[in-house]
Parts: structure tokens; C-alpha cells; sequence
């Protein structure tokens, strides 16, 4: 029996990128798209796709039933931050299956201040984070953190890097934050200040059901989609990222995971930067949606990620024998107006001719 799921952001990047790896995985399912915004909708690569209220306003939860009951979707898969969000809130008044952690666990990961200070009491490496609460005080913050060049400021809330940047001095970030809140109207409490990790990136996503870890892959961003637009230079779209075997980083990801709930069901996606000392730090963790590099996961290895996370979803049978897919060495390159590209180490010297070198 085909089976029809209903995935919010059509139209993205980041829902283009999953319904690619669905339908490489599975192209029996039926895709239908939803979007707030009608020309981001246009470009849904959806098989059919519907125009609703934006996620805040009071129309969403009637206009999202309705679309859930014409196309009879057998489950719906929020794929963005606020939609995990709102969508979790609603999930007793919504007639198909969901696959989220618990409200109180997407609440907690989707605060990064408070999300360090839980992860940091249960002894997960995490770096040294304070809150902004008066812009005046900033200086004493600096003081308790450990004398590096620079301080990682950043928002307490959001993804892509929004807000974050480097800064060299406690005047540094005054103006980083007095900035933004002329500019965009974000209060000074909005920020965080971390300590800054100058080692490796990695992402970590993993498979979860009533606590056990069904399957887990890793992967090395190496640089870092339009850097240049970007003050902080890093951001967690990565514009060239590589599978990786790093046992270490996955030891530290559920560990997390456990110490958030210990019938963790869904997905956890996490980001982790090394320390000075070589630790694999956690930075952020985005639950209950698939990162929007989805693909390296998806089309490199023994198991799609995606269709795994479907099949969990509507409680088919999921045959996993080791929970660590590592497929070592692949790249994915990723530009705009371009479709990301998935290549082994070895294909770069292939087709290319090399002159002056």
C-alpha cells in the first residue's frame, strides 16, 4: 500500500535535499508539500504541494488538518526548527503519525544556554557558556572564560549561525550585540557567550526508538556555505563535509542523547566542535527534523537515513545490525542554484586536467 507523507518547507533547499533522499530510498511514497510563502513553494519538487498559513499564524493548525485528511498522509515530517516546534504542541490534535522527541526535550535542545547548562551537569563535554543579562557585564563574563584570543558569541536561540560571530574583546561583542539590537530589534539577553573551539567540526545525526539507538553517521564540515556573507566565517551549513569513522564523537552524542531521555524517540542531529585539548565539544543539538545536508547520510552507506527514519515512523520492521554506518571518504560539495554533489575521494582526480602546477 502506497504510504503519503506530508513534509513543511517545501520548496527549500532543506525539504528538496529530503524528498531527494526519499525517493532514492523509497520511490514508492507519495510526497506532498506544504509552504506558507507561494514563490519558495514553487520550486517543491513535492508530487503534489499546498499553500497554508505561515507556522505563527492561528489559521496553521485548522489549514495543516485539512491538508493531513484530503491527502489521507499517513505521516507528517516537520522539517524545520519552528515547525518542529509548534507541530510538537500540537500533536495530540493531529490525525496521522509523528516521529518527535518529547515537547519537553525539543524545548530544552532548541535553548542552546539552556541546553548547555543540562548537558554540562551530567558531565557531556560541552564549552564553557555564559548568558548575556546587561550588556555592561560583559567584561566580567571574559574574565571567566578561558584566556583564548577569541570568545564565540552567539544567539541563545535559531540555527545557521544566525548572530554568531567571533569576538576579540569585551568591546568587540558590546558593539556585536548593541548592533543588533538597533538593526533587528534582538535584546542583549538574547545572546550567549562560549568558549571557543578551535578544533574539527562535526555533525552527528542518529536514529532513536523508546531509547535505543537505531542508527548513527558522522561527517566533517571542512568549509562553510557563503562564508564571506557570513562575520562569524562558520556557519552549520557546510559547503564541502566528509563521512568520517569517529567513534568518539558518536560515544559523546548519545551519551547526550541518554542524558536527555532515556526513551528517546526521533531524530537527534548534533553539532560538536573540538577543544583545545582535542575534545569533541557539543555546540547545539536540533531534534525532531533532519539536518538539511540530509544527503550525505542518506545516499552514502548501508542504510538512508531518511527512509530509515519513515520506516521507524509508521512502525515497520527496521533491520539494523550494527547502529554505526560509516562509509569513509565521501565528500559532498554544496553551492547556490547548484544540486549537492556526492563524490569518493578517488573521483577528484578523474576528468580533471591539471595545469601550472
Amino acid at each position: 500500500m502506497e504510504k503519503r507523507l506530508l513534509i513543511t518547507g517545501a520548496g527549500t533547499g532543506a525539504s528538496n535535499n529530503l524528498i531527494r533522499s526519499l525517493r532514492a530510498g523509497d520511490p514508492s511514497l507519495f510526497l506532498v508539500g506544504c509552504h506558507d510563502d507561494r514563490f519558495v513553494l514553487k520550486m517543491s519538487s513535492a508530487d503534489r504541494n499546498y499553500l497554508m498559513p505561515a507556522v505563527s499564524r492561528p489559521g496553521f493548525a485548522a489549514a495543516l488538518r485539512r491538508i493531513i485528511e484530503t491527502e489521507k498522509i499517513d505521516l507528517l515530517i516537520p522539517n524545520s526548527d519552528p515547525d518542529v516546534r509548534v507541530i510538537s504542541r500540537l500533536r495530540g490534535k493531529i490525525p496521522c503519525r509523528l516521529f518527535l522527541p518529547r515537547k519537553a526535550t525539543i524545548e530544552l535542545c532548541q535553548d542552546k544556554y539552556n541546553l548547555n547548562v543540562f548537558l554540562r551537569s551530567r558531565r557531556v563535554p560541552v564549552p564553557v557558556t555564559y548568558p548575556v543579562t546587561d550588556p555592561k557585564k560583559i567584561g566580567s563574563l571574559f574574565r571567566r572564560l578561558p584566556a583564548r584570543s577569541r570568545v564565540w558569541c552567539r544567539m541563545r536561540t535559531g540555527y545557521g549561525a544566525m548572530g554568531a560571530i567571533p569576538v576579540k574583546s569585551p568591546e568587540e561583542a558590546q558593539n556585536w550585540i548593541r548592533c543588533w539590537k538597533d538593526i533587528r530589534g534582538v535584546p542583549a539577553t538574547a545572546f550567549i557567550l562560549s568558549e571557543y573551539l578551535p578544533g574539527r567540526d562535526f555533525a552527528c545525526q542518529s536514529l532513536w526508538n523508546e531509547g535505543k539507538l537505531i542508527l548513527v553517521k558522522t561527517c566533517e564540515r571542512l568549509s562553510y556555505f557563503t562564508p564571506a556573507s557570513q562575520p562569524s566565517v562558520v556557519s552549520s551549513v557546510a559547503a564541502l563535509a566528509k563521512t568520517v569513522f569517529e567513534p568518539r564523537v558518536v560515544e559523546v552524542c548519545t551519551k547526550a542523547v541518554r542524558a536527555l531521555d532515556k526513551k528517546a524517540t526521533g531524530v537527534f542531529s548534533l553539532d560538536l566542535k573540538e577543544n583545545a585539548s582535542g575534545v569533541p565539544c557539543i555546540t547545539e543539538i536540533n531534534v525532531g527534523r533532519l539536518s538539511s545536508g540530509t544527503n550525505l547520510l542518506d545516499l552514502i552507506g548501508k542504510h538512508n537515513m531518511a527512509v530509515t527514519y519513515v520506516r521507524l515512523a509508521l512502525g515497520d520492521p527496521v533491520d539494523i545490525r550494527e547502529e554505526y554506518d560509516v562509509a569513509e571518504d565521501y565528500y559532498m560539495l554544496r553551492d547556490l542554484d547548484a544540486l549537492p554533489g556526492i563524490f569518493h575521494a578517488e573521483e577528484f582526480f578523474h576528468g580533471i586536467d591539471e595545469v601550472g602546477r
